[in-house]
């Protein structure tokens, strides 16, 4: 019995050595777990602080960088440079804070969230000198991009023509190739070719700031962007969705233009001459809109006559646009945006960027405008466009600093522009007296679909490749040596465009394109111009103007003005901002929580089965051949076939 009583006291003492032993873990883990709490509570009273000094940081930002967009002077030039430089120095010292926190290890998945925001420092990583050669050579591309100055046609002395309006209205009504061939030439020439050097610079430069935010290389960042792995996979599907509509209306395009300037200048089943689709960088073709149009005896739903005659000013566009969203129970535009915007070009001969953009000053009181307005159909829906960025801004202005940006680069783009959905319909111009006696049989239908495709469809294959052309550029598939030719390699693949004349690399293109000079990410308009039919989709449904299948209730006519129901959906998404990845902001206004072409399709459906039958009525060849421009060099070509480019190009379009 004593052997027992002995074995039973040695379990017993074994189970109180487990016993001590648990209650070292535990005691362990209790004190792991208060450190733990301590350390999230302290990083959240740091992120306060942060935020708040990040926000006064980007305010001078925005300052300074309006100062210039405004009016470019070397002494604003100077100022935003040194402003730049401070901010990246202060920038840089609380990222160095930031990483010490083991933020990974944090609870709160929102507090996780805004330091991983953070933890991307952005340029300032670079080192000051670097730094400075960076915007130096931005700066640089902008500054020659908003002086560039084209001599006109007709008239050889006069050669102060900018891009705004100059060059755009040659392009909107002229109809004379060789005019349209001059301001196309001379305009990549003026805009293009002088920024090569700069936006070599550039790119170097960005890559290592990448690098030093834990990136490869300046694509794999913008990627990032997307909070999605499978990103480019899903760029390319929505594409192979779009491209047999696209693929219609080139078509159908290229045969007109064949008609009217003849088979030695269009080819009949070769890429479309890049100078003469009404755009000088062919990315929306309304230009060709009035003698390609399907009905032509149907009257015409351009407003700009009325806009005109009914003596429309900047200030109207604005008040209307305003007007618009209050309907939705959305919110007015502060004091200051009046007093603080510019929507006329001033007339004190400054120069300016006169790109249409809107500004969020981070104060959440300061939001402006700058728009170069004339009194056109065109900057009537560009007005409500911007005016959507500042609703945006509006809605979000309570989030912390770091969350006051879109669900994705692609949501805010797409915010102005379903709104311009409604506003282009017959009834609404008819709602705002703009259109007497609206057309609304097939045949007019037809003919404003066949419109809105020329603005929306067709842009898609443009606002794709230029990004997939700086992905590769980033990525070192395409070298500064074949920069021109890649440029035009992807233009002619995905668009089916080729330019007016042989092209070398003493030309850049690609920097005649103010995104590209100005280092904007252009992903997101390709992305909002596919998730913008997504949202109006579902708006149009809560608004009861749409029912699928119901020929009296179109979804390129609906109409969602005085729609509190649509508003308050499209509320409830605005205010989120960046806090939630961009799927949840999809769903809270679709209850989708992926991209989908399927509503870009469902809103062209009726003009894309006429294209069809119209295509196979004239014996149309649907694609294109290759171009007959040299714009690449035999050793470019024999090179390509075997590069990292060839791989990418393959990659993109294996749909």
């Amino acid at each position: 019995m004593a052997w027992r009583a002995s074995m039973v006291m040695k379990i017993i003492g074994e189970l109180a050595l487990l016993g001590a032993i648990a209650s070292v873990f535990i005691v362990a883990a209790q004190g792991r777990a208060q450190e733990r709490a301590a350390e999230e509570a302290s990083g959240r009273e740091y992120m306060r602080t942060l935020d708040d000094v990040m926000g006064k940081a980007k305010n001078r930002m925005s300052l300074a960088s309006w100062a210039l967009d405004s009016n470019i002077t070397q002494y604003n030039e100077d100022k935003l440079l040194q402003v730049s430089l401070e901010i990246a120095d202060e920038e840089k010292e609380y990222w160095k804070e930031t990483m010490t926190y083991a933020w990974h290890e944090f609870y709160d998945e929102d507090l996780k969230r805004m330091f991983k925001k953070y933890s991307v420092l952005g340029t300032s990583a670079l080192p000051e000198d670097l730094n400075q050669r960076l915007i130096q050579a931005i700066n640089n591309m902008k500054s020659t991009y908003a002086k560039a100055t084209i001599c006109d046609y007709n008239e050889p002395t006069k050669c102060d023509l900018t891009i705004e309006p100059g060059v755009t209205e040659i392009f909107a009504n002229s109809q004379d190739a060789d005019e349209l061939k001059h301001a196309w030439l001379e305009w990549h020439k003026a805009a293009g070719a002088a920024s090569k050097a700069d936006f070599t610079e550039y790119v170097n430069m960005y890559n290592e700031a990448a690098k030093l935010n834990g990136f490869d290389n300046v694509a794999e960042w913008w990627l990032g962007e997307y909070e999605t792995s499978d990103i480019e996979e899903q760029l390319a599907n929505l594409w192979s969705q779009v491209k047999p509509l696209y693929e219609q209306i080139h078509a159908y395009v290229r045969r007109h233009l064949r008609l009217k300037y003849g088979d030695d200048v269009v080819p009949a089943k070769g890429p479309i001459p890049a100078h003469l689709l009404g755009n000088i960088w062919a990315q929306t073709w309304s230009g060709v809109e009035k003698f390609t149009k399907p009905f032509p005896d149907k009257p015409d739903v351009d407003v700009t006559d009325a806009l005109v005659k009914q003596n429309y000013t900047p200030l109207k566009f604005f008040e209307m646009s305003e007007d618009f969203f209050k309907s939705l129970n959305l919110s007015g535009m502060p004091e200051l945006f009046w007093e603080r915007s510019i929507i006329e070009k001033p007339n004190d001969g400054r120069d300016m960027v006169c790109h249409a953009s809107a500004w969020d000053f981070f104060d959440g009181e300061d939001f402006r405008i700058k728009q170069c307005t004339t009194i056109t159909n065109a900057f009537f829906k560009t007005t409500h466009h911007e005016m959507g960025h500042i609703q945006y801004y509006l809605q979000y202005k309570d989030q912390p600093i770091i969350y006051r940006a879109g669900a994705n680069p692609g949501f805010h783009e797409a915010v102005g522009d379903v709104i311009s959905l409604s506003v282009a319909t017959p009834k609404h111009l008819k709602l705002v007296g703009l259109l007497e006696d609206g057309p609304d049989d097939n045949e007019s239908n037809i003919n404003q679909l066949y419109k809105m495709g020329l603005d929306k469809i067709v842009f898609l294959p443009f606002a794709y490749l230029l990004d997939i052309y700086r992905y590769g550029v980033f990525r070192g598939a395409t070298s500064p040596n074949d920069y021109n030719c890649h440029f035009w390699q992807l233009r002619e693949s995905i668009q089916g465009i080729e330019p007016p004349a042989p092209r070398s690399e003493n030309d850049f293109d690609p920097a005649a394109k103010y995104h590209v000079s100005a280092d904007v990410e252009y992903m997101r308009y390709y992305i909002s111009y596919i998730i913008q039919f997504q949202f109006q989709r579902s708006l149009c449904q809560l608004a009861g103007q749409y029912s699928a299948g119901d020929s009296s209730q179109l979804l390129s006519n609906c109409d969602i003005y005085n729609s509190t129901s649509a508003g308050n959906a499209l509320k409830n998404m605005l205010k989120l901002g960046s806090s939630k990845p961009w799927p949840d902001a999809m769903e809270a206004i679709t209850g989708q929580r992926d991209m989908d072409a399927s509503g870009v399709m469902e809103y062209f459906q009726p003009l894309y089965d006429w294209l069809k039958q119209e295509n196979e009525r004239t014996g149309e060849h649907i694609g294109w051949e290759s171009s007959k421009i040299q714009y690449c060099t035999p050793e470019q070509r024999s090179y390509m076939d075997q590069s990292k480019f060839k791989t990418m190009l393959m990659k993109y379009m294996k749909n």
